[in-house]
């Protein structure tokens, strides 16, 4: 039995006497003959458990506990004491005393307390080193699959976590960049504070700025009131900024010398306020071709871009759509109530061959919708939604969009998701991470109708 007791007592025989008792039921003991004596045998050698005197000449035996549960906080400590002083042993319990005994010592309470410490502590530790395998194992949870892509994105975001270094997320829609973001915030200093996320693409110039800056009473017609923004609610937090590629070039200003000083003004006032936020950036565009074409500040990209994570699409790793179908099954299964035990081999085969422009999040809705509408216990083909099989149980990939512009790809990504959809505009938005409102405003920019085809108009809404 490898554990190691700490005897103190000022009499050295009753020290020693306690201590060969418990050598003979199996614990290696050593014994001090004062408290201060006991507290540098502490510092110096592993102890598990202390029986200390309650009472001795250099130091008050509630002093001790305090000490020890102080300097080695997982050592249980039981005391013992020849006085009929309950107040003394309630300051001792207060202090971390595990248990009492009262002298002269009853050799067999002296093994059942010391027992009961030791189990007392065993437990402890256990709760300890499971809440460090569960805080290693679901800490990063959201962040599945197993291929080089998106082990590299795992390594590089537990290595930035726990910094406070700016991070610039960038990947495809629906790749799942704001969990990466909370990934990142559950990990880091900052976890006990807030991550607040921001759609830059949502809003229009002016109230984007009073929502990440706040603004002053009359800084503009509808300003009633003085109100704080994001910047000031993320103090000692995080702000995340999703589609930061879509924030207007006079606001990436404004927002750079937030970065770069931890200070802001709200609009309507030029009094700086200093403000301690880490900056956490997503983009679906590549900010570098962005910067050449003169759409986004360079000094702003290379502030954001402190570390970059680029996540890959699905159809570069469709290794992990297996994983990311357990999880769904177990997540949607429960949601729904719905007794589902898993996947065949064909279903799951078929899934892994669509290519998922709409990435992950396309995926956990496949899943989902195949959950809620399935009349067996494990999901087939035909409980693939329609919009992700071909006649032949197929899909042509995607083609390549290198060497082609942004609004090109744009518009090649909307078209042919428009297609697998059937023009279902809901759909579509869904798949593609916008609003329908944002989509329709695309289809009229790229001249497709709600089919995906060229040159068709549909009649204006609102």
């Amino acid at each position: 039995m490898d554990v190691r007791i700490l005897v103190i007592d000022d009499q050295e025989s009753h020290a020693k006497a306690t201590a060969e008792s418990l050598e003979r039921a199996g614990y290696k003991c050593v014994t001090a003959t004062g408290a201060r004596e006991g507290l540098r045998v502490l510092e110096n050698d592993q102890v598990d458990v202390v029986v200390t005197d309650l009472v001795m000449p250099d130091m008050d035996g509630v002093a001790f506990v305090k000490q020890a549960k102080r300097t080695t906080p997982d050592v249980e400590v039981v005391v013992m004491t020849a006085y009929d002083n309950e107040d003394a042993v309630i300051d001792a319990m207060k202090a971390g005393a595990a248990d009492w005994m009262k002298k002269p010592l009853d050799i067999r309470r002296v093994r059942i307390v010391v027992e009961k410490a030791l189990e007392k502590q065993r437990l402890a530790r256990e709760n300890v080193d499971l809440h460090r395998q569960l805080d290693e194992r679901y800490s990063y949870a959201e962040i599945l699959g197993n291929t080089p892509g998106m082990m590299r994105v795992l390594d590089t975001v537990k290595q930035v976590a726990g910094t406070n270094a700016t991070v610039l997320i960038q990947g495809e829609t629906g790749t799942g960049k704001e969990l990466i973001a909370q990934a990142i915030h559950r990990n880091s200093p900052r976890r006990a504070h807030r991550l607040l996320p921001v759609n830059c693409a949502a809003l229009p110039e002016g109230i984007l700025e009073s929502e990440l800056f706040g603004h002053e009473k009359g800084a503009f017609t509808g300003a009633i009131a003085q109100r704080r923004g994001k910047f000031e609610f993320a103090h000692r937090g995080t702000l995340f900024l999703d589609e930061v590629s879509d924030m207007p070039y006079a606001t990436q200003a404004k927002l750079l010398r937030a970065v770069e000083l931890g200070e802001i003004a709200r609009v309507g006032s030029d009094e700086p306020i200093k403000v301690d936020v880490r900056i956490l950036a997503a983009a679906n565009r590549d900010l570098g071709l962005m910067v050449k074409e003169g759409k986004f500040r360079e000094d702003l990209y290379y502030r954001l871009r402190v570390v970059m994570i680029q996540l890959p699409p699905l159809r570069e790793r469709l290794a992990d759509v297996p994983i990311l179908v357990d999880h769904y099954l177990h997540e949607f299964s429960g949601k729904h109530r719905k007794r589902i035990s898993g996947i065949t081999r064909e279903a799951l085969e078929m899934l892994m061959r669509y290519s998922w422009p709409g990435n992950v999040r396309e995926l956990r809705g496949c899943i989902e919708t195949m959950i809620v509408l399935s009349r067996a216990e494990k999901l087939d083909v035909a409980d693939i939604p329609s919009y992700a099989v071909g006649e032949t149980g197929d899909r042509t990939p995607v083609p390549a969009l290198s060497g082609i512009s942004i609004e090109q790809a744009e518009k090649a990504l909307i078209k042919k998701t428009l297609e697998d959809v059937k023009g279902n505009r809901e759909k579509a938005a869904q798949i593609l991470g916008i609003g329908e409102r944002t989509l329709y405003r695309k289809l009229k920019l790229y001249g497709l109708s709600a089919a995906g085809k060229d040159g068709a108009r549909e009649p204006d809404e609102e």
